[in-house]
């Protein structure tokens, strides 16, 4: 990912930026035990690196989380790391990452986040100072691109906005796919490119909340009863 240098006006967009991806047991993350994780490091002028965790997650992986990503029980329990050691690290990087003030780049936050703030819980890790900040392509390409029809998943955004996906559902690549977003985001919507790290991350809160209550008008429709939660980047 080259930028083209500005030097009289650095932006965000600009820096170096550190993506998070997880592949887990299940879709709830107040249940959801980490199987793979993913962290990719790019921009800043530097080639993009990304450092990859197995993780046993000391129960069943069910069949249907296995069809989707890949990696069995006996697999996690052969080669994969114990959550602590890996958690530990997996933190420590995201910290270090976030101190430096470079920005986070999650795909649906409150998911991912919300998973591995309860499995260091589970473990015993402490879990992120702050979170913050956080980019979510998810939630800046429906504030953007409010009323376009079709799919938003992580493949569907990275064919809308031509960007590189390796596949989908292995924790690098989708972390990769992320943080290319992240990238093209502010050069398709400049407006996004004008704004400073830290109110990003606080509009994205409001706009994830409208978005929110938004989809729950929608699904009343159907289901009176539907509730979408707003809460982001993660749920406390």
């Amino acid at each position: 990912m080259s930028t083209t240098e500005h030097p009289h006006s650095p932006t965000w967009p600009d820096g170096p930026m550190l993506a998070l991806d997880l592949e887990t047991t299940g879709i709830d993350p107040e249940t959801a035990r980490i199987v793979s994780a993913a962290i990719a490091t790019v921009g800043g002028g530097n080639a993009p690196q990304t450092t990859t965790w197995l993780i046993d997650p000391g129960v069943e992986i069910p069949a249907e989380a296995t069809a989707i990503h890949g990696i069995t029980t006996d697999q996690a329990r052969t080669n994969g790391r114990p959550p602590a050691e890996a958690l530990t690290e997996i933190t420590a990087a995201l910290a270090g990452s976030l101190e430096s003030g470079a920005p986070l780049v999650v795909f649906r936050a409150p998911y991912a986040l919300t998973v591995l703030a309860r499995e260091c819980a589970r473990a015993d890790v402490a879990f992120l100072h702050e979170a913050a900040p956080v980019i979510d392509p998810a939630v800046l390409d429906k504030q953007v691109e409010r009323y376009r029809a079709g799919r938003r998943t992580l493949p569907a955004l990275c064919a809308h906005y031509r960007v590189r996906h390796g596949g989908p559902n292995n924790a690098a690549e989708d972390a990769l796919a992320a943080a290319r977003l992240a990238w093209r985001l502010p050069r398709v919507h400049p407006s996004l490119a004008a704004i400073p790290l830290a109110e990003l991350h606080t509009r994205q809160q409001t706009w994830a909340a409208e978005q929110a209550t938004g989809l729950q008008e929608h699904l009343r429709r159907t289901d009176p009863h539907a509730t979408v939660s707003g809460t982001w980047p993660l749920i406390p």
